[in-house]
């Protein structure tokens, strides 16, 4: 393998949230009077932030709608909730099949590993720790630890920084073509990894040197 680091995408990369954030943007809506999204709707937000994806869900833009649903959802199931809001974003997230091994396999290398994910990022930290995973990342960036979230490449070129490396040694893997933009703006090589909604055929458009139906095939892919 040709990469000194390898950086992920967090959700619908190497984990899912999908529960804890359906029912945050259910209890968002209906803070604002609104119907329920579809879990089918709210699957399609992921990987946007939470603004963006009220957004795209309502087609409202009003930044102070937006800013509601936002506190909403951080109450009642982020990084201000409590009790069983906070453990279901915790406790009821999975890493996807492959996840593991896959980290594990790229520490053993020594190649160096990162998270780049609009999703905070001590909701990640504490996700790892609470599966007794967290020795398996080199670093965490989170959206709320940036001033602008992807694709702006902030985070991209942070944890680059951090971790000692150049654009030109990390591969940076995500499900979307929000990480493929990111990827490309900070001049890293891009795998898609087809774990969420986002089609192979949408990532024609941005440069990348591989598209891995999941992460066993992306480990066989990278011969770790």
């Amino acid at each position: 393998m040709n990469y000194r680091g390898v950086f992920f995408d967090f959700d619908y990369t190497l984990g899912d949230s999908t529960p804890a954030i359906a029912e945050g943007y259910r209890l968002g809506f209906a803070d604002l009077g609104l119907d329920p999204p579809t879990l089918e709707q709210v699957r399609h937000t992921i990987g946007m932030t939470l603004a963006d994806g009220y957004s795209f869900i309502t087609g409202d833009h009003d930044p102070q709608r937006q800013e509601a649903f936002y506190h909403s959802f951080q109450h009642t199931v982020g990084v201000k909730a409590e009790g069983a809001g906070r453990r279901l974003m915790i406790e009821g997230t999975a890493l996807f099949p492959g996840a593991a091994e896959l980290l594990q396999a790229l520490e053993e290398q020594g190649v160096r590993t990162a998270i780049v994910s609009t999703k905070p990022g001590d909701t990640i930290r504490r996700i790892f720790a609470h599966q007794g995973r967290s020795a398996l990342l080199d670093l965490v960036i989170g959206g709320d630890e940036v001033q602008h979230s992807k694709p702006n490449p902030e985070g991209l070129r942070m944890a680059l920084e951090r971790l000692g490396l150049g654009a030109e040694d990390v591969l940076f893997c995500g499900d979307t073509v929000i990480d493929a933009a990111t990827a490309q703006a900070g001049g890293c090589r891009f795998c898609a990894v087809l774990n969420g909604t986002t089609p192979a055929g949408a990532f024609e458009r941005f440069p990348y040197v591989h598209i891995a139906p999941d992460l066993t095939e992306l480990k066989q892919w990278l011969r770790v």
